[in-house]
């Protein structure tokens, strides 16, 4: 496979906030492809309520994990209901300064039956081993995944 280019460009706007944009991509919000991005209110002058590097950085691995899920369990035919992932970045000081040390995701999988749980535990397995952000950074990831099965609708006479 040849490689990939994903093109991004980061606009300073004012105090600590810029605009982010992809001419690749299209916002279904503002239709321009592009996101405010900020320090976090963790830092000096940072700034609550917008989309920080930490944030995209976690994001990442989430949105990650759920398309390398979707692949999968595609290509094993795994019939599932529902899928959401929730993630939890940690930053912390480390010697040199500050790093993302840990993202901790949490897959939730809705089967539509029950003798599926095993086929879904493999397909979260290879998930986790060939997510490529995941496999691109040095922060670990920890995944807590969480099956479920649909409950069945009983018919109405």
């Amino acid at each position: 496979m040849d490689a990939h280019y994903y093109n991004v460009n980061v606009n300073w706007n004012q105090d600590r906030k810029g605009m982010m944009c992809s001419p690749e991509l299209n916002s279904s919000i503002g239709g321009d492809g592009c996101i405010e991005v900020a320090t976090p209110p963790e830092f000096p002058k940072g700034i609550a309520g917008i989309w920080s590097p930490e944030h995209l950085f976690t994001a990442s691995v989430a949105s990650c994990i759920m398309t390398t899920f979707l692949a999968i369990a595609e290509n094993s035919k795994l019939e599932f209901s529902q899928f959401g992932c929730n993630a939890v970045g940690k930053l912390e000081k480390v010697e040199g300064g500050m790093e993302m040390t840990e993202v901790a995701v949490a897959p939730r999988v809705t089967l539509l039956h029950e003798k599926d749980r095993d086929r879904a535990l493999k397909v979260l397995e290879k998930t986790e081993k060939h997510c490529l952000i995941s496999n691109s950074i040095k922060s670990r990831v920890i995944m807590n995944p969480d099956i479920s099965v649909a409950p069945k609708t009983e018919e109405i006479v």
